[in-house]
C-alpha cells in the first residue's frame, strides 16, 4: 500500500514519456520540464517500486520486462484519469457564464482552434468572445476587467504587475518569404541571408518587443533606427504585404499554420528562441477561478498535446 502514498499521476506521465521517447532530452523537452529533475524522478519511481524500469545507454533508455509491464498499467491508470476528468467536465456542461478572451492570431493558430473546440464541448453555456488585440491593449483590458484571459507573447517583468501567467508553448524564429524568392529554394536561412532585403514587420507601438528582437537578431545597434523598414498591424496584414513581394518578415514558426502554401516560411538555423506563448489573467487572493480557470486548463492540456 505504500506505492499509493508515494506516486502521482506526474510520475506516470513522466515515466510514460520516457519509455515513448526512449530519451530523457526528448521525454524532458515533450514535458517542458528540466532534464535532472525528471531522471531523478524515474530513479525514485524505480526505487519505490523496487524493480528496474529502463535499461540506460549513453545516447537512450529502453524498457526492461518490468518497465514494458508497468507501461501497459500506467497507461490504463492516465486513461481512466482522463476519462474521469471527461465526466466531471460534462456533468458540470451546464456552468454559465460569459468569457471575453484576447488573443493574438498569429501565435495562438495552431492551438486556439482545438482548445475552443474542447471548451464548447465541456461548457456548452459559456458564451466565449475573442478580442484580436496587440500586446499593450491585452494588457490594458485584462487590468479594467474588459477580457479575463489574454493568450499573447510572455510580457516583461515591467508589464505583468498585478498580473499572473502560465507558460504554453515556445516558439522559433523563421522568415517568411514571397512566392518565388530566391531565398525560398534553401531549407534554413542564416540572419546574414537578410542583408539587403527589405525587411517587413510589426508596428513598434504594438508590439515593441518584436522591433527589440530584430535589432539585436541583425546586430544593430541600441539607438539606431529600426531595421524594419514597413510595419504592418496585424498578422493577415503582414502576410498580404510579403505575399506581394513588398519584402521578407520575421516570423513565429507558427506562422507556417497561417501561410498555409501561400508563402514559403523558412526556420532560422542555429535555432533561435523567437516568443513563449503564455496566458495572462489579473493577480487575485484566490487562484484563477470560474470560465477563465476552466478554459485556462483546457488550453494547456491542447499546449501539452501539441507540443509533444
Amino acid at each position: 500500500m505504500r506505492y499509493a502514498y508515494f506516486m502521482e499521476l506526474r510520475h506516470l506521465r513522466y515515466f510514460v514519456a520516457v519509455a515513448e521517447e526512449e530519451n530523457v532530452t526528448r521525454a524532458a523537452e515533450r514535458l517542458h520540464v528540466s532534464q535532472p529533475p525528471l531522471s531523478r524522478q524515474i530513479r525514485d519511481l524505480e526505487e519505490e517500486l523496487g524493480v528496474m524500469l529502463f535499461e540506460r545507454t549513453a545516447k537512450t533508455v529502453r524498457l526492461t520486462s518490468a518497465g514494458v509491464l508497468f507501461l501497459e498499467e500506467a497507461r490504463a491508470v492516465l486513461r481512466r484519469t482522463d476519462e474521469a476528468i471527461a465526466n466531471v467536465r460534462s456533468t458540470l456542461g451546464e456552468l454559465r457564464g460569459e468569457l471575453a478572451i484576447g488573443f493574438s492570431p498569429s501565435l495562438t493558430v495552431e492551438i486556439l482552434p482545438d482548445a475552443l473546440r474542447g471548451f464548447q464541448k465541456a461548457f456548452p453555456k459559456i458564451k466565449v468572445s475573442l478580442h484580436d488585440l496587440s500586446s499593450e491593449e491585452m494588457i490594458r483590458g485584462l487590468h479594467k476587467g474588459t477580457i479575463q484571459l489574454a493568450l499573447m507573447a510572455q510580457p516583461g517583468p515591467k508589464c505583468v504587475r498585478g498580473l499572473m501567467m502560465e507558460k504554453l508553448r515556445d516558439y522559433d524564429l523563421c522568415v517568411a518569404l514571397p512566392p518565388g524568392h530566391h531565398l525560398a529554394s534553401r531549407r534554413r536561412l542564416k540572419p546574414a541571408d537578410l542583408q539587403g532585403e527589405m525587411l517587413l514587420g510589426y508596428t513598434r507601438s504594438g508590439y515593441p518587443e518584436y522591433h527589440e528582437q530584430v535589432a539585436k537578431l541583425l546586430g544593430c545597434a541600441k539607438g539606431k533606427d529600426s531595421p524594419v523598414a514597413e510595419e504592418h498591424e496585424s498578422a493577415s496584414a503582414l502576410m498580404a504585404a510579403v505575399e506581394s513581394g513588398r519584402g521578407v518578415a520575421l516570423v513565429v514558426s507558427c506562422f507556417t499554420k497561417l501561410a498555409g502554401v501561400r508563402l514559403p516560411v523558412r526556420p532560422i538555423a542555429p535555432k533561435i528562441h523567437a516568443v513563449t506563448l503564455s496566458a495572462v489573467w489579473k493577480r487575485t487572493k484566490k487562484s484563477i477561478q470560474g470560465p477563465a480557470g476552466h478554459f485556462l486548463h483546457v488550453i494547456g492540456e491542447v499546449a501539452e498535446q501539441k507540443g509533444r
